[in-house]
Order: structure tokens, then C-alpha cells, then sequence
């Protein structure tokens, strides 16, 4: 569906057939199970495709794209004053404070320089039993001293996220993003916590390809094995389980069509429903909370609060972006290839969905930043 708003908007449609092109061609090629593609523009969704064996009402789990939804609705306990992003976890949650993360920040949370990457909440049967969450919460030590390092928190810290909004508000937080954020931008097919009974139109999630081989990853990235994760391939099928979508994992387990991620890039970057103020949300979504570099690739993280921000230091791509982006764009892409973003110097927003999981990450890698790089060029502005 490629709207009649796509001209009116200054798209160049040569270049958005090149984009659809390449969104479908890993499908084509039996890569990919199905891909869906959505942009935006100035507000309005201009384009929106899906191919393979999905359709434009089918959704998919768009993981750590889910994280700056949750992360715009601390936002507004941020700016209202009921939480300040220097205070202390262990102050809100007491049984978070053990095993010497008493001195972690809301802020270092936010940030992924909080200490605890490598710890989990056993989904469903653990965070919906209040005293199994306090002890799991309780249970967790640091991998390194806070605030040191820029150690990518798959879920562990959205999950922390998850019980501040619930402390603070005595409101379940997937409710309440649902009210805070998700109603009033006008996105219903988004959604955090999916009863099994509205699970019909998730797309399930496929391997697909072979790993590459020691040699490869030696060759491409200077290792010879990856570091085993929660976010590793086949961990992610987990994600079929009924009772995963429905506890809505506030770190991954987003459930979205890729216009919804369009669209959503469209309100935070026109923020016309005026959830939030204009200097605050310029605040967190363009200035750099923390730069230090990552572990595996030395890229410096570029962090918002909440989001990345692709940077002028010529390693956007690096961080999930393309390679004609502005400096100003920031989004959050997810696990297996989804990616979300928009760009406020162009007005442009992109989302991709897939429900391939590509096990050869330098292919997946370069899908993503090939896609970018046709999204972001879509207009001359």
C-alpha cells in the first residue's frame, strides 16, 4: 500500500520502489519467511508493505524495539516529578539494593551502564508472583561496577523499569503504557502483554540460515564465537510461547506492525498530542546521556534516554542506522532485523519487521543498514 500522500510528501518514488525492492528480496530468495516495511513522513504513514507469508494486519514480536515505548512512559513520570533519573533503585524497590546494587541510578538504568546484563526474570511464572519478582530482583549481582562500562542490558533493566512504573503509579505497566503512551498516540495494534486469545495475527517467528562459521566471524569482526545470550538466535523462538507474549517482556516482547513503529517515530518527533514537554523531549531523544564505547565493537553507544542517536562521528551504521541518515535521527532497532527510527531533519520514520530469525549475522547486519540507508534517502530535504 503505497499511499497517494507519498508524492504530496516529497518522496522520491524511484527511490521508495528500490527500498520496497530490497525489502522483498530476502523473501524472494526463501531468506526470509515474510517482511514487512512502513514509512512515514510529515505525520502521515506514505508507504506500508508486507510480503511473503503475512499481510498487512499481521504483527510481529519487534523485541528491543519495544524499549523506547516503555522508556517514553517513564519519560512522563520523569517530567511530572515522580521519578528522577538520579534516583536510587533500592530506595523505590528495597529488594533490588543486595549484592552491592544499592548505588545503582534510575539514569544508569536507562543507559545500560548498570551492572547487571547477564540477569533475568524466568518470564510469566516469576514476574507475576510479586514475592518471586522481589526475590529474583534480590538475587541479581553485578557483572561490573556501575556506571563504569556500556554493557547492553537485553532485558534486565526494562524489567526493572517495569516494576518502578508499577511502584510508583500502582498501575500494571503494561496498562499503563498502554493508557500513558500507547492510546493517546492513536497506535492500538501495539501492544505489551497479548492474552493468548488475541495471538492469532502474531507472525511466528522462524531460524532461518546457518551460523557463520568461526572463520567468518574472525574474518568480519575479529572473534571467532559469539557470547551466548539472551538475545541469542535460538533463545529469541521463545518468543512463540503464549505465556511469553502475554507477560509482555518491557525489554523485547512488543508486539507491532511496522507502521505502528512508523508512526510512533512520527509522534515523538511532532509530538502534536503534547505528551511531553518540547525541551524535555528534545532532552532525551537528541542529547548524548553516555558515550562509552561497546564492549564487542568499540563503537561508542551514543545513548539517549531510552533511544540511540545515530551521531556525526560516521558510526551511525554501526549503531542500527543507515548510512544516509542525519546526525539527528534515534530510534531503538530489535533482536533478528527490526528496525526503528526517524529522523527529524528529513521528518522521515521507518519501521521493519520480520519473523525470520537470519542466523548469519553479518547478512542480517547489512540488511539493516541497506534498508536505512533507502529509507533515510527518500527525500531530498
Amino acid at each position: 500500500m503505497t499511499t497517494t500522500d507519498a508524492v504530496a510528501a516529497g518522496i522520491d518514488e524511484v527511490k521508495l520502489q528500490a527500498l520496497l525492492d530490497r525489502a522483498r528480496k530476502e523473501v524472494d530468495e526463501g531468506i526470509l519467511p515474510a517482511a514487512q516495511v512502513a514509512v512515514a513522513k510529515d505525520g502521515k504513514l506514505v508507504a506500508f508493505e508486507t510480503f511473503g507469508n503475512a499481510t498487512n494486519d499481521t504483527r510481529f514480536i519487534i523485541f528491543s524495539a519495544t524499549k523506547p515505548f516503555v522508556a517514553s512512559s517513564v519519560w512522563q513520570l520523569l517530567e511530572a516529578g515522580e521519578l528522577s533519573t538520579d534516583n536510587k533503585i533500592a530506595d523505590i524497590i528495597p529488594a533490588f539494593g543486595s549484592n552491592g546494587k544499592d548505588v545503582i541510578t534510575l539514569e544508569q538504568v536507562m543507559t545500560h551502564t548498570s551492572g547487571f546484563p547477564t540477569s533475568i526474570i524466568r518470564g510469566a511464572s516469576e514476574w507475576e508472583d510479586k514475592e518471586r519478582r522481589a526475590e529474583a530482583f534480590g538475587s541479581w549481582k553485578l557483572d561490573y561496577e556501575p556506571g563504569t562500562k556500556y554493557w547492553y542490558h537485553p532485558t534486565s533493566a526494562h524489567w526493572v523499569l517495569a516494576e518502578l512504573i508499577e511502584r510508583v503509579t500502582g498501575e500494571d505497566f503494561r496498562s499503563f503504557v498502554r493508557s500513558r503512551v500507547v492510546e493517546p498516540l492513536g497506535l492500538p495494534r501495539f501492544q505489551l502483554g497479548v492474552p493468548p486469545e488475541q495471538q492469532d495475527d502474531i507472525a511466528d517467528l522462524e531460524l532461518r540460515g546457518e551460523p557463520m562459521s568461526p572463520d567468518e566471524l574472525e574474518a568480519a569482526i575479529g572473534i571467532r564465537e559469539l557470547p551466548q545470550t539472551e538475545a541469542s538466535d535460538e533463545n529469541l523462538t521463545f518468543m512463540n510461547r503464549p505465556d511469553m507474549r502475554a507477560v509482555g517482556v518491557p525489554g523485547g516482547g512488543g508486539v507491532a506492525t511496522a507502521a505502528d513503529i512508523a508512526m510512533f517515530y512520527q509522534k515523538l518527533m511532532r509530538n502534536e498530542e503534547g505528551l511531553w514537554g518540547e525541551a524535555f523531549l528534545h532532552d532525551v531523544t537528541q542529547r548524548v546521556w553516555q558515550n562509552l564505547p561497546d564492549l564487542m565493537f568499540g563503537t561508542p553507544a551514543n545513548r539517549g534516554l531510552g533511544v540511540v542517536l545515530a551521531g556525526d562521528d560516521g558510526k551511525a551504521a554501526m549503531r542500527g542506522f543507515g548510512h544516509t541518515n542525519s546526525p539527528l535521527a534515534f530510534g531503538h532497532n530489535g533482536a533478528a532485523g527490526q528496525i526503528a527510527w526517524g529522523d527529524p531533519h528529513t521528518g522521515l520514520s521507518f519501521g521493519y519487521c520480520t519473523n525470520g530469525i537470519d542466523r548469519h549475522m553479518i547478512r542480517q547486519a547489512r540488511r539493516g543498514v541497506g534498508l536505512s540507508s533507502r529509507a533515510a534517502s527518500l527525500t531530498d530535504r
